[in-house]
């Protein structure tokens, strides 16, 4: 018999596999000597979110999200950006589509905001938001793509966190009820859903850091979040699920290479730990009804909130798990905690002497093949699509072009690297970029550009293609480079 909670939590022999991460100036140069090729049917896409790109914050009956409010709150978005009319694709999104068509994209993931579809989070139901992603599926799918739709994109309706937000186990119901919502109406255009986007980064960034929205400080609403969050991950599988048992139902987890610090055994170990917390925290309990080991086990139950039945209510036999990669994290041993029982990491991205993006984060190809691998023994070899992955490179727009030859190359190393761990076992079968096109960076306002597409924000959001869009849109004809 399999330990599944074994396989789950794996060893610390790889917590720091590609440990220099410096060598992807080799990997650029392997993928320019030989021809990276992808299996047959893979499906190659980009991404967007609801609140980066939508705008229309309070257009046709959208009540506010925490989003919404938290970027009215002095000091919290880089220049005072909000989203209010971001890229404006409440509006544009047939223009769009048209783009999908012109990258030769054959998959759009994005995603609904939740108060666009109920204002409060719960009761009444706007007609006039799923009337626009009903209009939106349509235009995605007469683009030739497949619609690939994230019912939490972090954008909790304004009301939910009024009662309590992700801390209130009362939301994984709601998060229920909105899922039977949107699958009762979209479910007729649309078969591929993910639940959550990253909520790692929304409780952690959201309750421990403050960052993002809520904006909360607290270690201990952070470990209650994320068990609410993780009970929602199982309501929301079985609504969808009740209404079409062919819907290909999963969630979005961001995963990261953990390298130590140092070779010491105590940075190895907080490495370890780390990858549990940020890699599995929200994969196994869905898969197997247990935490990874991190906090104390006498006081789990208590920290999390845990109650009798939980464990069952979680669960979620996914068809797919969608990953984000982005960067590394470099880990250390924290003797003295960071307010995180059991925890005691020092955990820093973009340090060190490493090759960075215009936004900081670490250029790692070497551990997004090893994550991968790794990632596909824990999920039990379901199908994984790369959900999010890209670079932000503020490359100007000059005479009409954005010349961008820096995100090309980093596509090139990351593409070579994807295709190796397709080759060492992991069983990927899609790749979306982040993002379709430049965005609201949530902390970052508009300051970081991550899209194939340029979109001009002082000049009617107008798209123009990047260099590194026509390059991708080859790679997505010819499967492959």
């Amino acid at each position: 018999m399999i330990n599944r909670r074994a396989l789950l939590q794996g060893t610390a022999a790889l917590a720091g596999v590609g440990a220099v991460g410096g060598g992807w100036r080799a990997a650029l140069a392997a993928a320019n000597a030989e021809k990276v090729t992808f299996p047959k049917d893979f499906l190659w896409g980009a991404a967007t979110a609801a609140y980066q790109v939508e705008g229309g914050w309070n257009a046709d009956g959208k009540g506010p999200s925490i989003w919404d409010t938290f970027v009215r709150q002095p000091g919290r978005i880089k220049n005072g950006d909000t989203g209010d009319v971001a890229c404006d694709s409440y509006h544009k999104y047939k223009e769009d589509a048209a783009l999908i068509r012109q990258l030769n994209l054959k998959s759009y993931r994005y995603s609904l905001s939740w108060s666009r579809v109920q204002p409060l989070g719960k009761g009444a139901v706007n007609q006039a938001g799923l009337d626009y992603y009903k209009r939106l599926t349509d235009a995605v799918l007469e683009a030739g793509a497949r619609p690939l739709v994230t019912l939490y994109h972090w954008d909790l309706p304004q009301a939910l966190d009024d009662a309590g937000g992700w801390t209130n186990r009362d939301t994984a119901d709601r998060l229920a009820e909105y899922a039977d919502i949107v699958g009762r109406a979209l479910g007729d255009r649309i078969n591929h859903w993910a639940i959550l986007n990253e909520p790692k980064t929304f409780t952690h960034l959201g309750y421990w850091e403050g960052i993002f929205a809520p904006g909360h400080k607290d270690p201990l609403q952070m470990l209650r979040a994320t068990h609410v969050v993780n009970l929602s991950q199982g309501k929301a599988f079985r609504a969808l699920k009740a209404i079409n048992p062919k819907f290909e139902v999963g969630s979005v987890c961001d995963v990261a290479n953990m390298v130590p610090r140092t070779d010491s055994e105590a940075d190895k170990a907080a490495a370890e730990r780390y990858h549990r917390f940020l890699n599995l925290w929200f994969l196994q309990p869905v898969l197997d009804g247990t935490y990874p080991d991190v906090l104390p086990a006498d006081r789990q139950a208590d920290l999390l909130g845990i109650q009798p039945g939980d464990e069952k209510a979680m669960r979620a036999d996914y068809d797919m798990v969608g990953l984000n990669y982005y960067t590394r994290w470099v880990v250390a041993d924290k003797p003295e905690g960071n307010g995180v029982p059991g925890l005691n990491t020092d955990h820093q991205w973009g340090e060190g002497p490493h090759a960075k993006t215009d936004i900081g984060w670490d250029i790692d190809p070497d551990g997004f093949h090893d994550t991968l691998v790794r990632m596909a023994k824990a999920i039990g070899n379901r199908p994984i699509e790369i959900t999010e992955s890209g670079a932000a490179y503020n490359t100007p727009l000059v005479n009409g072009h954005v010349k961008d030859a820096k995100r090309i190359e980093y596509m090139k190393a990351y593409f070579a690297a994807l295709s190796r761990a397709i080759k060492d076992g992991a069983p990927v079968r899609a790749y979306h970029a982040w993002s379709l096109m430049d965005n609201f960076e949530w902390a970052q306002g508009y300051s970081q550009r991550f899209g194939l597409v340029y979109v001009d924000f002082k000049n009617n959001q107008k798209r123009t293609i990047k260099d590194s869009g026509l390059w991708y849109a080859k790679v997505a004809k010819d499967n492959g480079f």
